[in-house]
């Protein structure tokens, strides 16, 4: 279990100065992708997905992504969800077109089965390496040293996929891109979002006029008060993070409420004015995603929750941040590692001590330093690893195989290391079982999953709006 992450403010304000002033947009619309994604479970039951398919933008983003993407290690699902600031059409009103620029980076990681999820958010002020890049005309951006939302600006969404997957080692599954005038039409759709004021707010800059005390907001309200910048709390971008959270925990809360799920007439209204709301990869169609709905059943808002990713000051400019290590590299290593929970090995059946089986294995699967990994587990458990290595052919099960005198350890390592029944074989040395891992494997029985870290300012999408 990792230590908690502390997060305090620093410096300067980061909407101070040149190209800050959009920071309310962390978090805010990227609801609209959440909610299309955990709704879309009702879906399976009413069948009106197909009639949607046409309101989704799609973008083709293969050429972007590269061929060197990490290997897809389970089966959890991650959605990379992108709020844009474009300008342009319904959005005109909120400033000049400047472009289209993302402010706004959250990793939404499901867990296998559909148990939990997690939305992790990459501040856009984020200083990091960004990796090359192809534009969707074809122009190469070179990489290098630069804030994070720079990889949306240098080429679109494609580019921001692959960053996140360089920066994290964690295979993206789809985006969801959202804009302001989209985030509108959600919240109208789910008939407002609740809210909470600790005081009365009368701010002119976002037009937010609010008494204290529980709100239901909608359209222009509701995205003033994920604009606000000074006029709520204590005018830090942490603290205003914090609450954008809540407001994203709402929303979320909301869309998985009996009221939106069991109401067909609301269902469809709903998903419809999700679905003209966002572009997604080509991949992500209304087919998929009912495909995805079906994992997720059962979900609901207690089960969602939100952090950042661990930061702190950037040293050569307060301005910026700086992503903390090891910490930020060990929650990375834990979404990665997120596998299904297996069940236990049964305690009836007598097996042969870990420490008297002695173990070769060897990777049948092309997903890169799997048997390294296992042998871990294994060492870890009290086994004699003798040794790690590559099968030379590539194997769509796993296998058990043991040289002679081996027949009882075979038996009692395929307790735990589920790969058919033990057989014995020549080429192996006697006395050893060599554990063959084909693309069936899953992890080994009675492993638990490292745990995603908790986090000191975690929101669950369940809570209270007025705690704290």
């Amino acid at each position: 279990m990792f230590s908690d992450y502390e997060y305090t403010e620093y410096g300067t304000p980061l909407d101070q100065g040149p190209n800050r002033g959009m920071l309310w947009r962390v978090l805010g619309w990227v609801a609209v992708g959440l909610a299309v994604v955990l709704v879309g479970t009702s879906l399976v039951a009413y069948g009106t997905y197909r009639k949607l398919q046409g309101n989704i933008t799609h973008e083709d983003v293969t050429a972007e992504l590269g061929t060197h993407r990490p290997p897809k290690l389970n089966q959890a699902l991650n959605v990379l969800l992108i709020g844009s600031d474009q300008r342009n059409g319904a959005n005109a009103k909120y400033g000049k077109a400047e472009g289209e620029r993302s402010d706004t980076i959250i990793l939404l990681h499901f867990s296998p089965g559909g148990k939990k999820a997690i939305g992790i958010s990459f501040p856009r002020d984020s200083m990091v390496q960004l990796p090359e890049c192809t534009t969707p005309g074809g122009k190469s951006i070179p990489g290098g040293l630069n804030m994070i939302n720079s990889s949306f600006n240098n080429g679109g969404a494609g580019c921001t996929m692959h960053t996140i997957e360089t920066l994290t080692g964690i295979r993206v599954d789809h985006f969801v891109k959202v804009d302001f005038s989209g985030f509108k039409r959600v919240v109208d759709a789910l008939g407002g979002v609740e809210i909470c004021l600790p005081q009365r707010v009368d701010d002119k800059d976002s037009k937010l006029h609010l008494s204290a005390g529980r709100h239901i907001v909608k359209g222009d309200t509701a995205l003033a008060y994920v604009r606000n910048r000074h006029g709520l709390g204590d005018g830090s971008d942490t603290d205003r993070i914090k609450r954008q959270q809540k407001f994203l925990g709402a929303v979320v809360k909301k869309a998985t409420s009996n009221g939106t799920l069991t109401n067909p007439s609301k269902l469809y209204s709903f998903f419809d004015a999700a679905t003209k709301s966002v572009t997604t990869d080509k991949d992500f169609t209304i087919d998929e995603m009912k495909k995805v709905a079906g994992s997720l059943q059962g979900m609901s808002a207690g089960k969602v929750q939100f952090i950042t990713v661990p930061w702190g000051a950037y040293a050569p400019d307060p301005n910026r941040i700086a992503w903390r290590q090891p910490d930020a590299n060990n929650l990375f290593a834990a979404v990665r590692s997120d596998n299904r929970i297996q069940a236990p090995a049964p305690a009836t059946q007598a097996s042969v001590p870990p420490a008297q089986i002695k173990v070769r294995v060897l990777n049948g699967t092309s997903t890169p330093g799997l048997a390294q990994r296992v042998g871990d587990q294994l060492t870890a458990r009290g086994y004699s690893v003798l040794g790690i290595g590559t099968s030379s052919t590539k194997l769509s099960q796993t296998q058990l195989r043991y040289g002679s005198g081996a027949d009882q350890q075979a038996a009692a390592l395929g307790q735990v290391a589920p790969g058919g029944k033990p057989v014995a074989t020549q080429s192996v040395t006697a006395g050893v079982v060599d554990l063959v891992l084909g693309a069936d494997w899953e992890g080994l029985k009675g492993t638990q999953p490292k745990a995603i870290p908790k986090t000191a300012d975690a929101v669950n999408a369940a809570d209270d709006p007025c705690k704290g």
